[in-house]
């Protein structure tokens, strides 16, 4: 009876060994708790989403014992943003689904808003009105060009916050956006009334009967298309010498940029760039392109992609260059949809060179012949191609030189 007894216990343990082995929760579910489905992960990844263990943790007393229903979809915007502005460059930042709905929206030129281009400045982080469209909110209120912005509604400006100022001052016509700026150290505020915006990326017209001017406003959506049709424009009428305007235009997209530089440089080094692996990547122009003479005009708002072309230009000696020295964002962006295909982020990828391997980052492009705007008509909108504006005046009396 005894052996029997310690022979059915043997071989009960011995069942529940074996159930244990192939049970799932000898695989990680605990007895307290019940079954509970489980990963298993390399161990890389997993030191990798160790990392994230303290924010996970924050979440979790939130989740917990926040005052009100915490919005889980504003604190993982949050959270993004903030691992960004982690990086401290101001040309990093996260777009939400609303903003990245809106920079699509800015990229197709039309949009609803007050009307101006703005430039942010890595220096003292200020943020600067460098265009004022024609017939809008902007322009009827009064805002000038060189105006600093203070605050959007509640929200102080600077190169941190300019996104979301933007976001404020989007929407739908008729609503209300409250700003204020400062001119000539005084403060400013004024009420706007949003309005359904179109934008020109360019302008152009003869200056007299073999110079022609064109101004690009910017390197956005249909600004190749832009400067192309001017540029045909302009020869259909005669052009024989094209002042080419690329003053307050803040850049944006390298691609037009380099889409312009097959028009008017053949084969020519437009700029290499440089991560910070070492590994650079040049870009050079395609075979095929215009011979006419070129004179460029730039500012100190001349910033970005407008560098890369101004400084190609001038160091290929396809062009000379007019005006004063430009901004020096001499680093590059990669904007990057993300997989839920409603947000997105940008970030800098890397910096660039001008063909002869000058830094532009904070240090700008140099003219050939450098004039300056009088202060008292830093902030006058002069009308397309006239020869009051002194750095236009200059720069036509140098393509006057081509024909002597």
């Amino acid at each position: 009876m005894k052996k029997t007894n310690k022979l059915l216990v043997f071989i009960t343990l011995m069942t529940l060994a074996a159930i244990l082995l192939v049970s799932p929760i000898f695989a990680g579910a605990s007895w307290a708790s019940g079954n509970k489905e489980t990963v298993t992960i390399p161990k890389e990844e997993y030191e990798r989403l160790k990392k994230y263990e303290l924010l996970d943790e924050v979440k979790k007393y939130v989740d917990a014992y926040f005052y009100e229903e915490p919005k889980e979809q504003d604190m993982l915007d949050g959270a993004i943003q903030g691992l960004l502005a982690g990086l401290g460059d101001s040309y990093s930042f996260y777009y939400p689904q609303e903003a990245w709905n809106k920079m699509q929206e800015d990229d197709s030129g039309k949009y609803a808003g007050i009307g101006v281009m703005m430039l942010g400045n890595y220096k003292d982080r200020s943020v600067t009105i460098v265009r004022v469209f024609k017939d809008t909110p902007a322009e009827r209120a009064g805002l000038k060009k060189g105006d600093v912005f203070y605050k959007v509604e509640d929200v102080v400006v600077s190169t941190a916050t300019m996104h979301e100022a933007v976001d404020i001052m989007r929407g739908k016509p008729g609503e209300k956006v409250n700003i204020e700026i400062i001119r000539n150290d005084e403060t400013l505020p004024f009420e706007l009334v949003k309005a359904n915006i179109t934008v020109n990326r360019a302008d152009y017209k003869m200056i007299d009967d073999k110079v022609g001017y064109l101004i690009l406003y910017e390197f956005a959506g249909g600004s190749k298309e832009a400067f192309k049709e001017g540029y045909e424009a302009l020869k259909a009428q005669g052009m024989q010498h094209l002042i080419f305007d690329l003053r307050d235009n803040p850049g944006g997209w390298v691609g037009d940029a380099e889409a312009i530089g097959n028009m008017l440089m053949d084969k020519k080094l437009l700029y290499y760039t440089m991560d910070r692996f070492e590994r650079r990547k040049e870009y050079v122009t395609t075979q095929g392109a215009e011979t006419m003479p070129i004179t460029v005009l730039v500012n100190d708002h001349s910033a970005s992609a407008s560098e890369i072309l101004a400084g190609a230009l001038k160091e290929n000696k396809r062009a000379q260059i007019v005006g004063e020295q430009t901004f020096g964002k001499g680093v590059i962006q990669y904007v990057v949809p993300l997989s839920d295909e409603k947000s997105g982020f940008q970030f800098t990828a890397a910096q660039y060179f001008s063909p002869e391997g000058n830094k532009v980052h904070k240090e700008g492009v140099t003219p050939d012949i450098v004039v300056e705007m009088p202060e008292e008509l830093k902030t006058k909108l002069f009308e397309t191609g006239d020869l009051s504006d002194p750095q236009l005046a200059a720069a036509y009396k140098e393509a006057l030189k081509s024909f002597k």
